[in-house]
């Protein structure tokens, strides 16, 4: 439980040094759109678009694998 809240604690000084030092405001160029957003932000965006789109992803190939095997058994 202990070494858990260390982690945690840890993990979160990290994020917040992390956010401190990408402050500074980019402007993000896409088509015909421009957004302007922290490097901080941007970058936890992203990260969490790709693991979504990885969740997604190996879920559609789990289902696509036992859709297979459930024709092998039959």
């Amino acid at each position: 439980m202990k070494s858990k809240l260390i982690t945690g604690l840890s993990l979160l000084g990290l994020i917040f040094i992390f956010t401190l030092q990408n402050a500074t405001i980019v402007d993000i160029k896409f088509l015909f759109w421009t957004f302007s957003m922290s490097r901080a932000l941007m970058i936890f965006l992203v990260l969490a678009v790709g693991v979504l789109l990885g969740l997604f992803l190996a879920s559609m190939l789990m289902d696509a694998r036992d859709d297979d095997e459930d024709d092998l058994e039959e």
